[in-house]
């Protein structure tokens, strides 16, 4: 565990070149894939203490994924980056995975302070397969879509300018529905109930 906690936060990185369907390597999800499965970990702990027991610690320093507190589906967490220095964010896992007779992986929904400090949020999709190359993934709420671009298993806004519209829409809707398409053409979609969104938004909106 330890070492998949250092692999991950070597991957981490700054914010990443928003508008652009191509993305530098350098430039992928701040939570990197080990990193995202120590929060899956903490989802399915008793607590976050009785999982951060089991880090020896050096593991459990400032740069380890620490929850702050659960809101029905969405939970707030925080951990320390070396370059962007504190990141605050919240997360959930989907309600239903469609096909459902297909192994999606881990499979989550993101929303991060920006890492330059400034107001606002950045929304990410993160599953457990690679997406189709250049492909499109659909956040949909309320019957209105935000489009995403794919870069490997991840997925952020087309429009860097509509991110503040996503989060209000989760902060107002009541379920979310993501879509996209695998590296081997399989249609994907995942359902999110939005309940406790906005608690958890609040919850961060000040943890720096």
């Amino acid at each position: 565990m330890v070492a998949e906690v250092q692999a991950g936060l070597g991957r981490l990185s700054g914010a990443r070149n928003v508008g652009k369907l191509q993305v530098p390597k350098s430039d992928r999800s701040r939570f990197g894939t080990p990193v995202v499965m120590m929060i899956k970990t903490v989802l399915k702990s008793v607590s976050a203490i009785a999982f951060l027991a089991t880090l020896s610690a050096g593991a459990a320093s400032a740069q380890t994924p620490k929850a702050i507190k659960q809101h029905k589906a969405w939970g707030a967490y925080t951990y320390q980056d070396a370059r962007a220095g504190k990141i605050c964010y919240v997360l959930s896992i989907p309600t239903a995975k469609e096909p459902a007779d297909r192994d999606h992986g881990d499979v989550f929904f993101l929303v991060s302070q920006k890492p330059d400090g400034s107001k606002g949020y950045e929304p990410q999709v993160e599953v457990g397969y690679p997406l189709k190359e250049k492909s499109e993934v659909t956040v949909t709420i309320d019957g209105k879509n935000f489009v995403m671009f794919s870069q490997g298993n991840n997925a952020w806004l087309k429009d860097v300018a509509q991110e503040p519209a996503l989060v209000d829409a989760m902060r107002a809707g009541r379920s979310m529905k993501v879509e996209g398409q695998s590296k081997r053409g399989t249609q994907t979609s995942y359902t999110y109930s939005l309940s406790g969104v906005s608690a958890a938004l609040q919850e961060v909106a000040n943890c720096k």
